[in-house]
């Protein structure tokens, strides 16, 4: 889509406003709405804004940034402000001489994805996003009590599900398939795979539209990684796919898995520096209380076929066929960047083919939390940091996390990281005073 079909949309839809949409570093959507007077001048030059109060973004002396709509993300919104027709397109941020900003979370998952094509690959993701929906913001209490894949009576969600997907679709995103998952309350709609930066894109649109549709029926949808204790966490399980042109580099006939020595590469990439990105993928001190035995989500780095235990699975739904196959990595949580987010798997993986590594042994037919710290030892497996202060210590020495965020996204990212850790250190919570009040 260019300039004239974006201005020709607007005409013919009767557009009051639009929304241009840009990312701050921890992921949070920002958005200001312009006219459609203002808006061809925003296709030819750009709007202007603060950027001193975004956070990660500018000090307040640098604080002018230019935020740049991309045609393509044109898209109408399915519901409308006060009775009028409002549209949103997705913005790149520039400096106001028209350089990337360092600070733009999509400028970094461009820069990674220039270093995929000038390899000759085309990267593309397909996360699965869970969420819950609970009465308001301050009541986790769960609306149902169904389980994986319950339908009606005990999925009270299925109706509000079919309808944030009718909006889906209506904005151009194509849906999998939708269900139930594992907790109360708790619910996944499943995106087709897509080029990496369209996905993240899509990500930021799907979280705010699952939101904005429970809103509109009373309800508040959460990607809190881990909001019910006793519970599965939310995960935002991510399949991803190298390309070369129309052929799937992680293909291969006649391999085991199907896995091609590109694919086994990639996967070993993942495993070596999957300790040192989880601060990107898992940005939040809650998103700790989710990688915690016992609760499906991963918390060794390991991969596998069929087990479901491991971080990284090689998902055999359609065994020997090209476009399907894929690895899907099962630590990162919904809460994440997902510009950043990707943009760290992506590097990890490229960083495995350029250093030729080969992964350890896939661990097969035995639950891996079942397995002794000495037989995970002797089988190279380590674990996943335990709290969000040791994964900042393994991001904050990472060369690869560096380079790939840019020196200003890392040290602001890490900047940002501490301060919560450090607060949360030092939080009194109301288990710790129910727990040691009657007994100290």
């Amino acid at each position: 889509m260019d300039r004239d079909k974006v201005m020709e949309l607007v005409k013919k839809h009767d557009v009051k406003y639009v929304y241009l949409w840009f990312t701050d570093i921890l992921g949070f959507l920002k958005s200001f709405a312009i006219t459609l007077h203002e808006l061809e001048v925003a296709l030819d030059e750009g709007m202007g804004f603060d950027g001193s109060s975004i956070e990660g973004f500018t000090r307040i002396q640098e604080s002018d940034m230019i935020a740049r709509p991309a045609p393509d993300t044109f898209a109408m919104m399915p519901w409308r402000v006060n009775g009028d027709a409002v549209a949103r397109m997705i913005c790149d941020v520039t400096t106001p001489d028209g350089e990337p900003y360092d600070g733009d979370p999509r400028w970094v998952l461009r820069r990674a994805l220039e270093k995929a094509s000038a390899q000759g690959y085309k990267f593309y993701v397909g996360p699965e996003l869970e969420y819950f929906y609970f009465p308001s913001p301050t009541d986790p209490t769960p609306l149902d009590q169904g389980g994986y894949f319950d339908l009606l009576p005990l999925d009270e969600g299925n109706d509000l599900r079919k309808e944030t997907i009718g909006n889906l679709e209506s904005m151009g995103i194509n849906v999998e398939y939708s269900h139930h998952e594992v907790a109360p309350s708790q619910h996944e709609i499943d995106l087709r795979y897509d080029e990496a930066l369209r996905m993240a894109d899509t990500v930021q649109t799907y979280k705010t539209v699952v939101k904005r549709t429970a809103y509109e029926h009373g309800l508040y949808a959460t990607f809190m990684p881990k909001p019910i204790f006793g519970q599965n966490g939310s995960g935002m399980h991510c399949h991803q796919s190298l390309f070369k042109g129309n052929k799937n580099a992680f293909f291969e006939k006649d391999a085991q898995y199907h896995l091609s020595p590109t694919a086994l590469q990639y996967i070993a990439g993942i495993l070596k520096y999957a300790r040192e990105f989880a601060a990107i993928t898992n940005q939040w001190v809650n998103s700790y209380k989710r990688l915690v035995p016992g609760y499906e989500a991963p918390i060794y780095v390991s991969w596998a076929n069929a087990n479901r235990s491991a971080m990284v699975r090689v998902p055999n739904i359609k065994p020997g066929k090209e476009k399907s196959t894929r690895i899907e990595l099962r630590m990162p949580d919904p809460a994440c960047n997902p510009y950043l987010a990707f943009a760290v798997m992506l590097a990890a993986g490229l960083k495995g083919i350029d250093e030729g590594l080969e992964p350890v042994d896939p661990v097969e037919n035995v639950n891996i939390y079942h397995l002794t710290e000495e037989e995970r030892h002797k089988r190279g497996i380590e674990s996943l940091p335990e709290d969000l202060g040791h994964a900042i210590q393994l991001a904050s020495e990472s060369q690869l996390v560096r380079d790939t965020l840019g020196d200003h996204v890392f040290e602001q990212f890490l900047r940002n990281k501490r301060a919560i850790w450090s607060q949360a250190r030092a939080h009194v919570t109301r288990a710790e005073v129910d727990y040691y009040l009657p007994i100290l």
